[in-house]
């Protein structure tokens, strides 16, 4: 998802930590279908009679905050913001008109809504829960406290609208006059309402200048409340047509719906490679004699010589793994999608990858390793934020028939099984990846090795979908962001690849593979489902989807966090 500069102040520190969170907004259906052009009316006239709701709680706020206000100019700034609510609240009717829809009927409050006005109703009245205000504000300090919370819950609606329009903007052809909602989006990318965004922010910085530590704590904890309240809201915007968001609904559990994500370990669940991370532990447990009591060469070597080893390897694999990739794609780029190209081109990383994984077992490099100390290690491995909670939530959909699979290049299955114990039951994750052998908890140096090439982690990939049950819809979802994730990738019904490889991008390119942004892929299926009537995901498309985190997987999956 793209940046938005918003200043310095408390207003962009806070933006810039939770913004995050607004692809749970962006990949609702409602969203998703506007941006395609196909929301429903209904669905749309439901959205603008809740707006309203959320319009006139806006303006109670700003004026419960310019009586708490205590400076002239403060004061007059936020009544001009609420002039700017109140002046939309009086023209609403002509720009939806405008916009180029009819007048909806009023409509009762949703749960969603009367959350969201009830949390801006007791900000502004100095209600914040964990918060001592006194009942009556007596000294102006006091006031103007409750003035930067209520600036502080209101300030990321403002911002939110303003960063998912210009997201959505930026996917439509500015010629194209048949978009219905276009108008509707322009509005909200427009100069005026990004002035007023800013303002607000600039107000809330102004407003928190003489606040505490403690104080600014608590405007942090309304921000992302409001947040997490926006994404209530448009989650629960009734949708009445198909939809491809969340992925998780549109498998029917009556039918033997079931899904199966596979993903990679490495950097695309860690943010650290787990081969550096059992060298590591290698040279701080260097190991004392081998089980039999003898000594060997390794074990007289000390920990400066086990890490120059070490270095010596990951040089050699850097370098040989760089002259693979130029030999490749030095090849003339394909015209088309090429698989059969793509085939051949990936039997030299197996080769290379097998000679690497030779060259790491005749160094010794990982004997003598405490299979305890490889565990603790795991727990303490750091995960891509957002992976442990997608898949416990996976783990604990009682709604939806899901099996994961992790499979990887990683040496040692039981790094990979206690760095995701904490998501959930160990025995519910199938992890299919190398082992490392060993003798009295002790490895011994060897690697039985199960996974080292592109082809083989299909020929996994493919074995398991063999082993399920024939009948009922499924679905396969898989997730990498290294070259040897490819052939999965693009064998699942829908390949996702994490972060920005460079190398994985260039090779793909090299064989005509495209790689488009999950979030535009997803406005562009969501219009097949009403030009050809169908959302089915083509296997072997060539194409392959791109996201920046696991909150954007989580948000297409299985949509709100909750």
């Amino acid at each position: 998802m793209g940046g938005m500069d918003v200043g310095g102040g408390i207003a962009g520190k806070l933006w810039n930590k939770f913004r995050s969170e607004s692809v749970f907004v962006n990949y609702t259906p409602f969203f998703v279908c506007l941006a395609a052009g196909n929301l429903s009316a209904d669905s749309f006239h439901h959205y603008i009679s809740q707006h309203v709701h959320l319009l006139n709680a806006f303006a109670h706020a700003y004026e419960l905050a310019e009586e708490c206000a205590d400076d002239d100019e403060d004061k007059k700034a936020i009544r001009n913001l609420r002039k700017y609510v109140q002046a939309k609240l009086k023209s609403h009717d002509s720009l939806v008109r405008e916009w180029g829809f009819e007048l909806p009927e009023e409509r009762s409050l949703t749960n969603a809504t009367v959350k969201y006005t009830d949390f801006l109703s007791a900000t502004a009245s100095g209600r914040i829960e964990g918060e001592r205000v006194p009942g009556k504000l007596a000294t102006p300090f006091e006031k103007t406290k409750v003035a930067a919370y209520t600036l502080g819950a209101i300030a990321p609606c403002m911002r939110l609208f303003a960063f998912i329009n210009k997201e959505i903007q930026a996917l439509l052809d500015p010629n194209d006059s048949t978009h219905i909602y276009k108008k509707w989006i322009d509005h909200y990318c427009s100069e005026n309402f990004e002035a007023y965004a800013f303002r607000i922010e600039e107000l809330l910085d102004t407003l928190s200048i003489s606040l505490t530590g403690e104080e600014l704590d608590v405007i942090e904890k309304l921000y992302h409340q409001s947040m997490r309240l926006e994404v209530d809201f448009f989650s629960s915007q009734p949708i009445i047509q198909e939809a491809v968001v969340p992925l998780s609904r549109t498998l029917d559990p009556a039918v033997g719906g079931e899904l199966s994500i596979f993903c990679d370990f490495d950097l695309t669940c860690t943010a650290f490679d787990s081969s550096a991370i059992l060298a590591e532990i290698a040279i701080i447990t260097r190991p004392k004699a081998d089980p039999d009591g003898s000594e060997t060469q390794l074990a007289r070597m000390s920990s400066a010589d086990l890490r120059s080893t070490w270095d010596a390897l990951s040089a050699q694999y850097t370098e040989e793994f760089e002259q693979c990739v130029e030999s490749i794609t030095t090849t003339e780029t394909a015209e088309t999608f090429s698989y059969e190209g793509l085939c051949e081109a990936l039997e030299q990383f197996a080769h290379f990858e097998k000679a690497a994984n030779s060259r790491v077992v005749q160094s010794g490099v990982l004997k003598g390793l405490n299979q305890e100390d490889i565990k603790r290690a795991g727990q303490r491995l750091i995960l891509q934020d957002g992976c442990k909670g997608f898949i416990q939530k996976i783990m604990k959909n009682e709604n939806l028939t899901a099996a994961i699979h992790v499979l990887s290049y990683c040496w040692c299955g039981d790094l990979i099984r206690s760095a995701l114990s904490s998501a959930g039951d160990v025995k519910a994750l199938n992890v299919h990846s190398n082992e490392l052998s060993c003798e009295d908890s002790t490895t011994t140096g060897e690697i039985i090795k199960k996974l080292e090439s592109p082809m083989e982690k299909l020929q996994a990939f493919n074995n398991i979908l063999n082993n399920r049950d024939k009948d009922g819809q499924h679905l396969t979802v898989y997730i990498g962001g290294s070259v040897g994730d490819l052939l999965c990738l693009l064998e699942a019904d829908i390949g996702i690849v994490m972060g920005s490889s460079p190398t994985l991008r260039r090779l793909g390119e090299q064989f005509g593979i495209s790689f488009v942004p999950l979030f535009s892929g997803l406005v562009a299926k969501q219009r097949e489902v009403v030009e050809v009537g169908s959302s089915n995901w083509k296997r072997l498309s060539g194409t392959l989807y791109t996201v920046s985190s696991w909150d954007e997987i989580h948000a297409f999956i299985l949509g709100s966090p909750s």
